[in-house]
């Protein structure tokens, strides 16, 4: 296998931003390398978010990524809010001028740019742990890594760093350089996989006085649900009985609806926090998807926040390109961060209209139904909730 040793752009991370953008680079003829620490099996399983908001369907179809998605993705056109014991569903295409949105798992959005990546893109180098990211603010960053048992640099132009908040590119800017802002919310999620069809047709947002909780799906027989649970909580207490019955309970309405049971194939407790980090650029650095921003996930953003980061990224390397001039670069971390910041309060909205706080007060649980009393009764209410679950523009003034 060739090792370049000088790159345009050097990527650090193989989720869905470092591929997606290698992928839009590629299509622009920009030369860019991908390195991942992980190996091709561990990067494909890995599980993460599943909804996809109209924008990264069409960045995606932008690339010739969407061809599985289109096939066996479920398109999605409202949601469902359950509270008192009443439903009430949010019509997205009539509130937001058409849009939708998409189920379709990171997992499966990954294989599909790998493979384009591996058959027709730029290098992919998978088990290349970065060990240091050096010189952010040279004409030169350099990249060391190891691969294939050896210690290599990669030169570049750029580097761009799709490594996560504890990746090695934010830990190579200088002291100081960066600022975070931070939230650790006091409730987790437990997620569970269960080989079972959905008994709903679209995703279903649940308050109780139990706590919250979400149903959501992977497929038209598997059905993927979440429980509010409190931080620190084992899965392996939890008995499949106990989970069941629980969810039945948060997601109950004065009719006679349940869950359609069937063997749980995986669980796990996911803690929830928020974190921006400003800038998101440094010199010939810069950072995208988690390694700028986490959001908790009641909003559905992770992904899609990602998506458009290397969207409005990509069409900076492309302007610089033919023009010849950096100015999309350099407002890449204004341009971005405008979107960050709606997509973290839509995130904080979600999850604190819906979650139960530890010690809830009865005035705090009244305020949260009269806003969701007022999302059922009121049009500009319920638009706003649509147009920021279906997705804000990716860039530009609206972003």
């Amino acid at each position: 296998m060739e090792h370049p040793e000088r790159t345009r752009v050097g990527i650090v991370g193989a989720g869905p931003a470092g591929l997606l953008l290698a992928r839009h680079l590629h299509m622009s003829g920009i030369d860019c390398v991908v390195l991942e620490s992980r190996d091709r099996e561990y990067v494909e399983r890995r599980q993460r978010a599943g909804i996809l908001e109209q924008g990264t369907v069409e960045a995606l179809r932008a690339v010739g990524a969407a061809d599985r998605l289109e096939r066996e993705g479920i398109p999605h056109e409202g949601i469902e809010l359950r509270f008192s014991r009443r439903s009430h569903r949010v019509d997205f295409p009539s509130l937001t001028g058409g849009r939708r949105v998409w189920v379709y798992a990171q997992t499966e959005v990954v294989k599909d740019l790998v493979a384009l990546q591996l058959r027709e893109g730029p290098p992919l180098l998978f088990d290349a742990p970065v060990l240091a990211v050096e010189g952010p603010d040279t004409k030169r960053p350099l990249i060391r890594y190891v691969h294939a048992g050896r210690e290599r640099t990669l030169t570049c132009d750029w580097v761009v760093g799709c490594d996560g908040y504890h990746g090695v590119t934010r830990r190579g800017l200088p002291p100081g350089a960066l600022r975070t802002y931070e939230r650790t919310h006091p409730y987790s999620w437990f997620g569970i996989l269960a080989d079972a069809p959905p008994a709903y047709d679209e995703l279903i947002y649940a308050h109780s006085d139990r706590g919250f909780a979400l149903a959501s799906m992977r497929s038209p027989h598997v059905s993927r649900l979440y429980l509010q649970v409190p931080n620190g909580t084992d899965p392996d207490a939890w008995s499949d009985a106990r989970i069941w019955d629980e969810l039945d309970a948060r997601f109950a309405t004065e009719g006679d609806w349940r869950l359609h049971r069937g063997p749980i194939i995986a669980k796990a407790v996911l803690p929830m926090r928020s974190s921006v980090t400003e800038p998101m650029a440094w010199g010939r650095v810069f950072l995208a998807g988690d390694a700028a921003h986490i959001v908790p996930p009641t909003g559905a953003k992770g992904l899609n926040l990602a998506a458009a980061d290397v969207v409005v990224l990509a069409r900076a390397f492309d302007h610089l390109k033919v023009t010849g001039s950096t100015d999309l670069l350099d407002a890449y971390s204004d341009t971005c961060l405008r979107r960050v910041w709606r997509a973290e309060h839509f995130s904080f909205f979600m999850t604190s209209t819906l979650h139960k706080a530890p010690e809830q007060s009865e005035f705090d649980t009244r305020l949260q139904l009269s806003q969701l009393e007022r999302i059922t009764a009121s049009w500009h209410a319920a638009a706003e909730l649509a147009e920021n679950y279906a997705g804000l523009p990716m860039g530009g003034k609206g972003a």
